[in-house]
């Protein structure tokens, strides 16, 4: 409406700039000009008939120059007709262009025009962090496209494997970390980011490859603190918590004292230790309880299914994401699994071992949200289009199964 009522004012002055001179009637002194010819016309004539008397004049030159007067005369009085017709010149383009120039200019603008271009609703609309989140996908597509042509820069597989990562693409990470260490070997940083990404892969399973990595990496530098502490994690996960407590209490000791991280590490190795797991594990069942209780403090139970009038949006390759979050804060998923939709309905337990950071896991919060969202680009981070289910509020206390039905659009 703004923009509108501008126009229409820029319209309005334009034509009282215009139309004004259009429109007046010029004041044209016509009978005065008349009443002038005549008044010299009967002038002239006198002096022609008092030269013709004195005999200065004959009776053919008096004839002669009496038709000139006439003549001029009658030319000059047809002055009236045209300056009357002048004054009602022009006026017809009044018309023209107060019914002509509006109805052409919307015309135009509705054909051409787009409105919503000027709106600013539409401008507050545009959400910033998916504009951002655009730019950076495109930027990481520019360097996907750089490395087909230049396969052998093993420093851009790194930065498109770390950018990959960030976005959280983890089998594109994998793929590009795979060719670093083709081209580098066995270099330590190198083996553990290639290590990490099969693991983020895996639903943050170390079994496999990403071990045999790890332990390559500590076997090159003892005291690397990421191997330290992804060692600990292939170990605990593979139901051996002694050995994980060794390489943790290493790496607490290479800690900064005091420091976030040193806490962290200090407090799982009180965990652990509190409940002598070590001295009581003798049987595979006491192991694998005792992993459970150590490693995997606290669970939660969650049932995934898709409404059914949204499954023929979806195809079975698309990724399904099943995570918690806290209930405010930071939006990083507290625990996440990773499947696809060929694997719906199915059913997940998320634990503090699905942690994407030491800090920031499940049993430090004593209600989270859980979510279940398709995304057809495989990308962690919500986008319009994806599918998604929610409960708004679970407590941690509450060891029911807890059913998600993806059954909403993100807008």
């Amino acid at each position: 409406m703004l923009f509108l009522l501008i126009v229409s004012i820029l319209i309005l002055i334009a034509f009282l700039l215009i139309l004004p001179p259009l429109w007046r009637k010029q004041p044209a002194q016509a009978t005065d000009l008349d009443q002038r010819n005549i008044l010299i016309a009967q002038n002239r004539l006198a002096e022609l008939k008092e030269s013709r008397q004195s005999g200065a004049l004959s009776q053919a030159q008096y004839d002669e120059q009496l038709v000139d007067l006439e003549q001029a005369l009658s030319d000059d009085l047809e002055i009236k007709s045209h300056v009357t017709s002048t004054q009602s010149q022009g006026r017809w383009l009044v018309y023209v262009l107060v019914l002509g120039i509006p109805l052409l200019a919307g015309s135009l603008y509705l054909s051409l025009g787009n409105y919503q271009a000027i709106s600013h609703s539409a401008e507050m609309a545009i959400d910033p962090d998916t504009l951002k989140l655009a730019e950076v996908n495109k930027m990481v597509a520019g360097l996907a496209e750089k490395m087909k042509a230049t396969p052998d820069d093993a420093k851009g597989w790194i930065m498109l494997g770390r950018s990959y990562k960030a976005l959280e693409q983890y089998p594109k990470a994998v793929e590009a970390f795979a060719n670093a260490y083709r081209l580098l070997g066995d270099q330590v940083d190198i083996m553990l980011l290639y290590a990490d990404a099969i693991a983020y892969a895996s639903d943050k399973n170390l079994a496999g490859k990403p071990t045999e990595l790890v332990f390559k990496a500590l076997a090159l530098e003892p005291d690397n603190m990421n191997a330290l502490w992804l060692g600990g994690m292939a170990k605990a996960q593979q139901g051996d918590p002694a050995t994980a407590i060794k390489l943790w209490r290493k790496l607490a000791a290479l800690l900064p004292p005091e420091s976030d991280a040193q806490k962290e590490i200090n407090a799982l190795l009180a965990k652990i230790e509190s409940r002598d797991a070590i001295n009581r594990v003798s049987t595979p069942e006491a192991t694998q309880s005792t992993q459970a209780a150590n490693v995997v403090d606290i669970a939660i139970e969650v049932k995934v299914s898709l409404a059914p009038e949204l499954q023929k949006s979806t195809s079975p390759d698309d990724t399904v994401f099943v995570y918690a979050q806290a209930l405010s804060g930071p939006k990083m998923p507290l625990a996440i699994v990773r499947k696809q939709v060929s694997d719906l309905p199915l059913t997940v337990s998320l634990n503090d071992a699905m942690a994407m950071m030491p800090n920031m896991k499940l049993s430090n919060f004593a209600q989270v949200k859980l979510l279940a969202r398709i995304s057809k680009s495989g990308n962690a981070i919500s986008q319009p289009g994806d599918l998604i289910g929610v409960i708004d509020q679970v407590a941690l206390t509450d060891k029911n199964d807890h059913m998600i039905v993806i059954n909403e659009v993100v807008k």
